[in-house]
């Protein structure tokens, strides 16, 4: 994927892709909505030049212009309702000739997920260690119809099957 220049990863969670991407631009904002989930990024990163900034990414638009946005294991949890404004953010983010890049998870993905039938949305239950159980928006795109979704809203994208239940793309504003 051959991530370059000034980067924004989206949804940075404990750091894990943080720290690959940080070795690979020239640098790197990473943002989340979560305080612990940025603080464990922290950790992780030690004394890494990256900057951390607490956002939500449904609340506003990244102050500047990045040349590669990057977010893995997001896109599934965007709501329906918010893809296109979703995409318009990142629209905003893109310096020119920026491009996205993702990760995430395929229809695959849907025989290891308990999903909730009545959730008017798509909706998965989740158990953590601690045994609370939570439900968290879980949209399984297939590449193929992404990529047309994502053609009628201005983008051209290029997105590939990785292993059984996962696909990475990258996306450039027409």
């Amino acid at each position: 994927m051959a991530p370059t220049g000034r980067a924004l990863e989206l949804a940075c969670g404990t750091g894990v892709w943080t720290e690959l991407l940080a070795t690979r631009v020239q640098s790197l904002t990473t943002i989340d909505g979560s305080p612990e989930m940025l603080a464990a990024a922290r950790q992780r990163l030690g004394d890494a030049p990256v900057t951390l900034l607490e956002f939500d990414l449904f609340d506003g638009q990244p102050a500047d212009h990045y040349d590669t946005v990057f977010f893995a294991f997001w896109l599934s949890h965007v709501p329906p309702s918010r893809f296109e404004s979703f995409w318009s953010t990142l629209r905003g983010a893109l310096a020119p000739g920026g491009r996205v890049l993702f990760v995430d998870t395929g229809p695959k993905e849907a025989d290891f997920e308990r999903f909730v039938p009545e959730a008017p949305i798509p909706m998965v239950e989740r158990e953590l260690k601690d045994g609370t159980t939570h439900r968290v928006v879980k949209v399984l795109h297939e590449p193929r119809d992404l990529a047309v979704r994502l053609a009628a809203i201005g983008w051209t994208a290029n997105i590939s099957a990785v292993g059984g239940t996962l696909f990475a793309g990258t996306a450039v504003r027409n």
